[in-house]
């Protein structure tokens, strides 16, 4: 009997626990609603969207305003790319290729020539122009013979004397010059030299004896490069034929 009774009082007390659990729940759903509610009048007092908590995983409430999505950032359009214009083809006129050398034998590789007709003179080595320089060659009372002449002996400085071919020097038509970078063409007396007097009239006139006059520098070059046996062509001068030997 007394277990009975025991049993008897455990069961009560277990229905009672089965009864008080759904008031509970109702009461912490009534709680809940007030929350929701609150949480709509207030903002909607103010003007504002509803405050509602967002749990990511649950689905939306039917009716109520659910939260926004973030807006993605706003991506910049790159400014649209200007070309350059295209310059025109440029068109380039070839140069005018350099005079050849006279045909004449050279076993120095070197060729001169001396042109009247232009008061130049024309050096070449191994078939490229190296040198032009402004030249005075023979007056018309002392012309510079035409032809092919062959370098001898060089003279670093020198002095020129006409009586060594028959005019004194103390005449009115003779002379004795200090001379520079002086080259033999003739055994007679022509040379290829600096002649620094006459620069004025070089590339235009003739005022030598029969020299090739040409500046201290282009006569320093021709010094230091033309080996002995270097062709020297002399041509539209006034005077008649060079004749070999002389």
């Amino acid at each position: 009997m007394k277990c009975k009774g025991l049993n008897t009082v455990s069961t009560s007390q277990s229905a009672r626990s089965k009864n008080r659990r759904p008031r509970v729940l109702s009461r912490i759903v009534i709680a809940l609603m007030g929350v929701v509610l609150t949480a709509l009048a207030v903002p909607a007092a103010a003007g504002a969207q509803p405050l509602l908590p967002y749990i990511p995983g649950l689905p939306s409430i039917p009716g109520l305003p659910t939260s926004p999505s973030p807006t993605p950032p706003a991506t910049k359009t790159p400014p649209p790319v200007t070309k350059a214009p295209t310059p025109p083809p440029v068109t380039t006129t070839p140069a005018a290729p350099a005079d050849p050398a006279p045909p004449v034998a050279t076993d120095t590789g070197w060729v001169v020539l001396a042109d009247d007709a232009t008061h130049q003179s024309t050096i070449w080595h191994n078939g490229k122009v190296v040198n032009t320089a402004p030249i005075s060659m023979g007056s018309n009372a002392h012309p510079t013979p035409n032809g092919t002449y062959y370098t001898k002996e060089k003279y670093r400085s020198m002095y020129m004397d006409s009586s060594t071919y028959g005019v004194p020097s103390d005449s009115p038509n003779g002379y004795r010059t200090y001379v520079e970078y002086a080259i033999r063409m003739s055994w007679d007396g022509i040379f290829y030299h600096a002649a620094p007097w006459s620069v004025a009239q070089q590339g235009k006139t003739d005022v030598s004896h029969g020299c090739i006059n040409v500046s201290t520098e282009n006569g320093k070059f021709a010094y230091d490069n033309l080996p002995e046996g270097t062709p020297i062509v002399v041509r539209g001068t006034v005077g008649g034929q060079y004749v070999p030997g002389s």
